[in-house]
C-alpha cells in the first residue's frame, strides 16, 4: 500500500503512468534477494489501478535513455534515498537534466518492517504455546508495539485517516445493470497469490477471475478484523493490520468497494444492504464460524454462491517461508541499507553546516 500510494501520487502528476519493474537479478545485486519473482511483481504492479503500463526489466539506475525509450517527460520517486550497491544516487542523471519529480513517502510504511513481522514467525508462533508473552503483548495490534513503533524494526506505526481512504477509494456507486459481487477474507500481504478465508488462492488472480464473471462487475471486498483473522489463521496472522489491508485492497483495479471489519458469516442483512447478486469463494475448504456453522449458508440458500478457481496455490505461509529461508541475507541487507542511508544523511548534514 506504500508503493500503491506512491503510484497514486505519480499518476496525479501526469496523464499516463508507466512503472518500471526491476528483474530479480537487479534487485539481488543492489538490495538483496527479492521476496517475489519478477513475473509475480509484474502482475502485482499491473493490478494497481493507477498504473497504465509496466516496463518489465527496468534498469536499477534510471537514465535519460530509459525515459526517452518510453516517451516519458519525467520520472517520479519517493522522497526517500535510493542508492546503488556502490552508494550512488540512482536518479542522479535524470535529476541533473531536470526530468525528476518527487512524491511524499507514506509514513509508517516499510518493506523492512513487514519483513521483520514475518521473521517474527520463526519464534514460538509456529507452535500453540499459550504462554508466549511476546506474542500476547501485541495481539490487539499485530506487529506493532505500545509506543506506536514497531517492536521489531523501530518503524513508526502507520496511522489511518479518512482522507487516505478517500484518496484510495474509487468513490463510484453501483449503477443499474451492474452485477454486485461480494468476496470476503483477510487479504493479508495483498499480492497475486494468497488466502481469501484462508483458501489457497491468489488475491489478484482470484479478483481478476471474479471480475470476468460479469459484463459490468462491481466487486465489494469484505475485510475481517485482525482478531477474526487470527482466530481462523492462527500463529501471528494477520501480518498487516486492518488499516493496512484496507488500503492494499482499495488499490486493486478490480475492487470497487471495501467493507472494513466485515462479519465472518455472510448474513441476509449484508446481502440485502449491498444488494449482492453473487458471492464468490476459492476452491478450498471453508473454515467454519465460531459456532460451527457454515459462513456461506445464506448465499448458498439463495443460490448465489459460486466457487472460483484462481489457478494458483502459493499462500501467505509460503511467502513467509521465502523470507525465513533468506533470513540472514535480509538482515544483512537491512543493516547495510541503514548504514548507507545514515552515511548519506550525515554527509548532507555536513554540507549544509559548511554552507552556513
Amino acid at each position: 500500500y506504500g508503493h500503491s500510494n506512491q503510484l497514486r501520487q505519480a499518476r496525479a502528476m501526469g496523464d499516463y503512468l508507466i512503472v518500471g519493474v526491476h528483474t530479480d537479478e537487479e534487485i539481488a545485486k543492489h538490495k538483496g534477494p527479492p521476496v517475489f519473482t519478477q513475473e509475480e511483481r509484474y502482475k502485482m504492479v499491473q493490478a494497481i489501478k493507477w498504473v497504465d503500463e509496466i516496463a518489465p526489466g527496468a534498469p536499477y539506475v534510471t537514465t535519460l535513455e530509459t525515459l526517452d525509450k518510453y516517451n516519458c517527460d519525467f520520472c517520479v520517486h519517493g522522497d526517500d534515498i535510493t542508492l546503488t550497491i556502490d552508494g550512488k544516487d540512482t536518479y542522479e542523471e535524470v535529476k541533473a537534466a531536470g526530468r525528476y519529480r518527487e512524491c511524499k513517502r507514506t509514513q509508517g510504511v516499510s518493506t523492512t518492517d513487514l519483513v521483520g513481522r514475518m521473521l517474527l514467525m520463526t519464534k514460538a508462533h509456529h507452535s500453540n504455546i499459550d504462554e508466549d508473552l511476546d506474542y500476547r503483548k501485541h495481539t490487539d495490534n499485530f506487529g506493532k508495539g505500545p509506543k506506536g513503533r514497531s517492536p521489531w524494526t523501530g518503524v513508526s506505526q502507520f496511522l489511518q485517516t479518512s482522507q487516505k481512504i478517500i484518496q484510495f477509494a474509487s468513490g463510484k456507486e453501483p449503477q443499474p445493470g451492474d452485477t454486485i459481487i461480494y468476496v470476503a477474507g483477510a487479504f493479508d500481504l495483498f499480492h497475486i497469490l494468497d488466502a481469501v478465508l484462508s483458501a489457497d488462492i491468489g488475491h489478484v488472480d482470484f479478483l481478476e477471475k471474479v471480475h470476468q464473471l460479469a459484463e459490468r462487475p462491481y466487486i465489494i471486498a469484505g475485510l475481517h478484523f485482525d482478531q477474526e483473522v487470527n482466530r481462523y489463521k492462527g500463529k501471528n496472522y494477520p501480518i498487516m493490520n486492518i488499516h493496512e489491508r484496507t488500503l492494499s485492497v482499495l488499490a486493486c483495479r478490480y475492487v470497487s468497494e471495501v467493507v472494513i471489519g466485515a462479519p465472518y458469516a455472510v448474513t441476509a442483512d449484508l446481502l440485502d444492504h449491498f444488494r449482492v447478486t453473487l458471492v464468490c469463494h476459492g476452491m478450498t475448504e471453508v473454515v467454519r464460524d465460531k459456532d460451527g456453522s457454515d459462513p456461506y449458508e445464506e448465499p448458498k440458500r439463495r443460490g448465489i454462491f459460486q466457487l472460483v478457481d484462481s489457478g494458483n496455490n502459493l499462500t501467505t505461509d509460503l511467502i513467509v517461508q521465502r523470507i525465513i529461508k533468506n533470513r540472514l541475507e535480509f538482515e544483512a541487507r537491512n543493516q547495510k541499507k541503514e548504514a548507507k542511508e545514515l552515511a548519506v544523511l550525515e554527509a548532507m548534514k555536513k554540507l549544509e553546516e559548511d554552507k552556513h
